[in-house]
């Protein structure tokens, strides 16, 4: 699990500037970023905020995201 604290301060790195980048947790393994949709798996207890890897998930329903995350290679 995450420590709740560093999941108060993480922020979606492509919004963070322009729109605050709220993100919120989701099926205890996904961070949801509330203003773009992007969606950063949990890895390992690892949250992985590259804008690339938020890329990937974007169009993804939420019910749709997998559990847990695959690998990131």
């Amino acid at each position: 699990m995450v420590n709740p604290e560093l999941l108060e301060i993480l922020r979606c790195p492509a919004c963070v500037r322009t729109t605050g980048g709220e993100l919120v947790l989701e099926r205890d393994t996904w961070l949801v970023c509330q203003d773009c949709h992007r969606k950063y798996p949990i890895v390992d207890d690892i949250p992985v905020m590259l804008i690339d890897e938020g890329d990937k998930w974007i169009e993804s329903r939420v019910e749709d995201l997998p559990v847990p995350p695959p690998p990131i290679s």
